[in-house]
């Protein structure tokens, strides 16, 4: 991406340096063309001249600003969970060899429906175990008349193949399972999430944040995802108390089990600063976070600001603007690359 912002900005260098022509009655001759000072530059004062039209062709954008009173949020590590009332496991109960249900063996992404088979387990216990089974079960059936119906069951479960089922709809999120494999008992072979109703599971090293939520959201690329706190574990899990979340929609589909993700936080106190996009966030030479402030029609300023973290999706900016400042929103990265 950033070889291409950088032709970007060489074309526009190229594009609006070129000489400007002669008026009437004005012949400058075959001297060579000099370079117009119009284009594109850095200025000695860190300030970045930007012509009309160069902002019309990378589509820069400016909003101004406002204070105002805004959420105090942290930032978690979190990840992607499976919700137990959506997902479910596929497991035998017996050991023995594996065979390929009606449809074949389902394949991780394949949408499965519950109830449906999704392959059978052959009781093998070595041996001849399997041949004695069968010969019991059939001495049981000549003698049923004499023998307790339940006894016959139970032979028959032992020859039977077991067919594992999806205990729900939904899609494979992981499969552990090859035509003839041999497996053992309660070894999980099919994990099946409904992509739309995932939970989210954060870790707070913070106790006391656990008693002050106020909401939650995730940024799933640039849409932002409002989640809702189901529950605080009452167990440390790596010196730090689990908070689940709940999250429904469409954009939850893109996440997958297990996957990191950046939970931000928002609690009942406040802060006051300016709200501004995380797009408007750049870097400059000596790492410092800037925003490019538009201080005149072609003249766009750097400004070191503090940020602390909203949803995801915006920042608050706490020291360095003042209101009615215009922001650079979209673009500030080909600003920031104008040298």
């Amino acid at each position: 991406m950033k070889p291409r912002l950088t032709l970007l900005i060489a074309l526009l260098l190229s594009t609006l340096a070129l000489p400007v022509a002669a008026g009437e009655g004005h012949d400058h001759g075959d001297a060579p063309a000099a370079a117009s000072g119009n284009g594109p530059r850095r200025l000695p004062d860190g300030s970045v001249f930007l012509p009309m039209p160069a902002q019309h062709q990378i589509g820069l954008r400016t909003l101004p600003v406002e204070a105002g009173s805004h959420p105090r949020a942290f930032e978690l590590s979190g990840r992607a969970v499976m919700d137990p009332n959506a997902g479910g496991r596929v497991q035998p109960m017996v050991a023995g060899r594996l065979t390929p249900g009606p449809r074949g063996l389902p394949l991780p992404g394949q949408t499965v429906k519950k109830g449906e088979v999704l392959a059978y387990v052959t009781p093998e216990a070595g041996g001849h175990s399997r041949s004695l089974a069968e010969s019991r079960l059939q001495r049981l059936r000549e003698l049923s008349d004499t023998v307790p119906r339940k006894a016959i069951e139970e032979a028959e479960a032992a020859v039977a193949n077991e067919q594992l089922r999806a205990p729900v709809s939904g899609v494979i999120a992981s499969a552990n399972a090859v035509s003839g494999q041999v497996v053992e008992a309660r070894e999980i072979l099919f994990e099946i999430v409904d992509p739309q109703r995932m939970l989210i599971e954060a870790l707070a090293f913070d106790m006391a944040l656990a008693s002050n939520v106020a909401g939650a959201s995730i940024a799933i690329g640039e849409q932002k995802l409002a989640l809702k706190l189901v529950g605080v574990a009452r167990s440390l899990r790596e010196q730090a108390l689990p908070l689940t979340f709940r999250g429904e929609g469409g954009a939850l589909a893109a996440l997958a089990v297990g996957q990191p993700v950046k939970v931000y936080v928002q609690t009942r106190d406040a802060i006051e600063g300016v709200r501004i996009p995380v797009a408007a966030l750049m870097k400059n030479p000596a790492n410092q976070t800037v925003v490019w402030v538009k201080e005149a029609p072609e003249r766009f300023e750097p400004r070191v600001v503090t940020t602390m973290p909203l949803d995801g999706t915006h920042v608050a900016v706490t020291n360095g603007l003042q209101p009615g400042d215009r922001v650079v929103v979209r673009a500030a990265t080909l600003v920031n690359q104008v040298r």
